[in-house]
């Protein structure tokens, strides 16, 4: 009777315990995507954007980053996030020593061709001044990348938490956001996860 009463009050303190815990992950705002912590909200000025979805960007089964998107209000609908003229941000975090400012450049390149369908003559600039700005320096695991965008001021790439360069337009916004999430984006499984599918 007593290892009865004993089990059962050892059983219902490990509950507990496993609410507390979940409790103070959820107080956190935290959440872990291939096993890295990411922040369930990131701030536009002063507008809170909240985790809509993340995954890990592959190439050739090697996890090269984490990325997740941050919307204003969830959504799954791709092509509606991408014209929406309303702050969002998209969060890289580096998980890989293989990612390169070489190879990030190449990326970048060609996810901007994939998502205007080759017509980037109108933001080419604009591509030339992320690239030669944001990704000059070597990048390492552990990096983080932001992409936050706000209406009528543009995007800002933020490196560690340091802006490093914004460029306006919702054009820009348009081609840079479908690079993850057009109809022939950097990974499809990223985008999926993304979008919250």
């Amino acid at each position: 009777m007593f290892s009865r009463v004993f089990y059962f009050g050892s059983m219902k303190n490990l509950l507990v315990l496993l609410f507390l815990i979940l409790t103070v992950s959820s107080v956190n705002g935290q959440t872990k995507i291939g096993g890295v912590i990411m922040p369930n909200i990131v701030k536009a000025d002063d507008v809170n954007l909240r985790l809509n979805g993340g995954g890990i960007r592959e190439k050739m089964f090697i996890n090269l980053y984490i990325g997740v998107l941050y919307l204003k209000e969830k959504s799954s609908d791709a092509n509606k996030i991408i014209s929406a003229d309303e702050p969002m941000a998209i969060k890289m975090r580096v998980v890989s020593s293989m990612v390169s400012k070489e190879n990030m450049e190449e990326a970048i390149r060609t996810g901007f061709d994939k998502s205007t369908g080759g017509n980037i003559s109108s933001i080419k600039s604009k591509i030339d001044e992320l690239i030669s700005a944001g990704f000059k320096d070597e990048i390492a695991i552990g990096d983080i990348f932001d992409l936050i965008y706000i209406p009528g001021k543009g995007t800002t790439l933020h490196k560690n938490n340091s802006p490093v360069v914004t460029l306006a337009g919702l054009d820009f916004k348009k081609a840079l956001f479908g690079i993850w999430l057009c109809n022939e984006p950097a990974d499809e499984n990223l985008k999926n996860k993304m979008l919250g599918l």
